[in-house]
């Protein structure tokens, strides 16, 4: 199953370097778990007027992004917290259910438009504290490394 990450803004250099390393080694992790690659899109920030308009335009371009994945995952503070291993067999489920492609998308600072929210198969939330996107991005990354450390029995995941 192929991943995406489509993401609005631009990362900073360390966080760049940081979500370079989780997502090489969910790759190298991931391919003996039929997991990946993973694949991250940045679009830049909408221009337009209103929040309204920033968001429906970021919507669209998140879901272009996206393509023809299976399954989108859009990331909110008001989504459903999972913890790692349920997260991971979330993702099993997905994986052995035939979903080819599951898209991951970030939205901007003014949220997700409708169109993204709608064709979602998972509204996803980080937790309850907000964190700033380069930093949400790094963690989902992260996230999704330590699952197929979790669906592996890899001790990297100490529960």
């Amino acid at each position: 199953m192929r991943f995406i990450v489509a993401a609005i803004g631009r990362l900073k250099d360390a966080e760049h370097a940081l979500c370079e390393r989780y997502a090489k080694r969910f790759d190298a992790a991931g391919r003996p778990l039929g997991l990946g690659p993973l694949k991250i899109s940045e679009l830049n920030e909408s221009r337009a007027a209103t929040a309204d308009a920033r968001k429906a335009d970021e919507a669209s371009r998140l879901v272009k992004a996206a393509g023809t994945a299976s399954a989108l995952v859009v990331l909110d503070e008001s989504g459903k917290t999972l913890s790692s291993p349920a997260f991971a067999t979330w993702i099993a489920q997905h994986r052995d259910g035939g979903c080819r492609t599951l898209a991951f998308l970030v939205g901007g600072p003014d949220g997700h438009g409708s169109e993204a929210v709608s064709g979602a198969a998972l509204k996803l939330s980080l937790g309850p504290m907000t964190l700033p996107h380069g930093l949400a991005r790094a963690v989902l990354i992260e996230q999704l490394y330590r699952a197929t450390t979790i669906l592996a029995g890899h001790p990297y995941h100490r529960a």
